[in-house]
C-alpha cells in the first residue's frame, strides 16, 4: 500500500525535493566565486604543486566512484533517492567500498576544488552539502532497509561516503 501510494503520490513522497536541493547546492558550488582571492599571495603559488596533486587525486578518486557507482547501479539508477521497484541490493564493485559511491563522488571533487583554490566560500557550501548528502543518504537508507532486510549487515561492513570508514558509517 504505501508503496503503491509512493509511485502515484504527491511531490516529495520518493525525495523529489531533496533532488531539488541538490542540483541547487550543486549551482551555488558552480557559482561561488573563489574568496577570499589568493592568486597572488606568495604561500598561495608555492603550494601550487600540493594543491595541484590534491585536486588530481580528489578529481580520480570522485571520477572512479561516479563512475564506478553509475555502472553497478545502471539499471536501477534513478535520480531520486527512493529506490525504484525493480532494484536489488548492489554490494560489489565500488559499492564495496562506499554505500554512496555517487554522492562521494560529488564530496571528493568539490572537496578537491576546495582544496586547489582555498576558498573559504567553496568550504563552506562543500560542507553544507556533506550535511545536506549525510541526511539525504539516510532516507535512502531507511527506503533500502525496508525493501532489503540485509542492508543493515551492509552498512555494518561498509562506510557511507569514505572508503575505509566502515566503523564510522551512520
Amino acid at each position: 500500500m504505501e508503496k503503491e501510494s509512493r509511485k502515484s503520490g504527491r511531490f516529495g513522497q520518493r525525495g523529489e525535493h531533496l533532488v531539488a536541493i541538490q542540483f541547487a547546492l550543486v549551482a551555488i558550488f558552480i557559482m561561488a566565486p573563489v574568496w577570499p582571492d589568493l592568486r597572488n599571495d606568495e604561500p598561495y603559488q608555492q603550494l601550487w604543486l600540493v594543491r595541484t596533486i590534491l585536486l588530481v587525486i580528489s578529481t580520480v578518486a570522485g571520477a572512479i566512484l561516479g563512475i564506478g557507482g553509475s555502472l553497478g547501479i545502471r539499471r536501477y539508477l534513478t535520480p531520486l533517492p527512493y529506490p525504484v521497484e525493480h532494484n536489488r541490493l548492489v554490494d560489489s564493485g565500488v559499492y564495496r567500498l562506499v554505500r554512496h559511491p555517487l554522492y562521494s563522488a560529488q564530496l571528493f571533487a568539490a572537496a578537491g576544488w576546495t582544496i586547489y583554490t582555498l576558498s573559504f566560500s567553496h568550504l563552506l557550501v562543500t560542507i553544507a552539502a556533506a550535511i545536506f548528502f549525510n541526511h539525504k543518504a539516510s532516507k535512502e537508507e531507511a527506503w533500502l532497509t525496508e525493501r532489503h532486510p540485509e542492508y543493515r549487515d551492509y552498512t555494518g561492513r561498509v562506510g557511507k561516503f569514505v572508503p575505509g570508514m566502515g566503523r564510522l558509517k551512520r
